[in-house]
């Protein structure tokens, strides 16, 4: 999943300067996951901006905001409020966003959230949420050689053949609470017999394969 923090409400509240009201507009996937984007985020904010003399013409959290399809259903059915606001607020990824942007072209859009990484869900409860990246969308992917374990992202370094010399009673250098990735890999290939593919060299990453913008269609 795509993972957010959503900024200060002080720069959220500038970047409405000059304007009187704003429509609001989430995300039920990945931000309602974050608690940046969800029916309860956005409530909070309509209530927050309220205060601060905003008009709130109203909100809506698409499902998911990346969809433009979606987009274009929400924006047919509350056309009206969205019509009455001088600006929309986004409470998605920039995905998301852009997205809106694309359909609603006719409103200036501002994003609420900063996008940080994709990410795994560590941890989920009312009092807190944890996510770790563990892959970086590098389009060239090698865990079939790693035992489904990704150093490109999880070495601070990107190795791609084995620890580096900085590993100390198996922890990383560059961060003495990390175990280091290369040791873990080490361990799962050990366990199916499979310590010969630390042998193999893997040669440097096609960054090519990673070029933005890009565009899949499947037929």
């Amino acid at each position: 999943m795509i993972i957010t923090r959503q900024k200060p409400f002080q720069e959220i509240l500038e970047a409405t300067k000059g304007k009187k009201s704003v429509f609001l507009v989430g995300c039920a996937l990945c931000a309602t996951t974050c608690k940046t984007g969800g029916a309860d985020q956005l409530e909070e904010m309509k209530e927050a901006l309220i205060k601060k003399s905003k008009k709130v013409t109203g909100w809506v959290v698409p499902d998911p905001a990346c969809n433009l399809l979606e987009i274009k259903r929400l924006y047919r059915k509350n056309k009206t409020e969205i019509d009455k606001a001088d600006m929309i607020i986004s409470f998605s990824c920039g995905g998301g966003t852009q997205a809106i942007v694309e359909i609603i072209g006719s409103k200036e859009v501002f994003s609420a959230n900063d996008t940080l990484f994709q990410g795994e869900i560590t941890k989920v409860s009312p009092k807190e949420s944890k996510f770790d990246q563990k892959c970086s969308l590098c389009g060239e992917c090698i865990l079939i050689s790693t035992a489904g374990i990704c150093p490109v992202t999880r070495c601070p370094k990107s190795l791609l053949n084995g620890p580096c010399g900085g590993v100390k009673n198996g922890k990383c250098e560059i961060d003495e609470e990390m175990e280091c990735v290369w040791l873990t890999i080490y361990e799962r290939l050990k366990k199916f017999g499979r310590i010969d593919d630390m042998k193999k060299k893997k040669s440097p990453k096609d960054h090519s394969k990673n070029r933005s913008p890009q565009s899949l269609t499947l037929k």
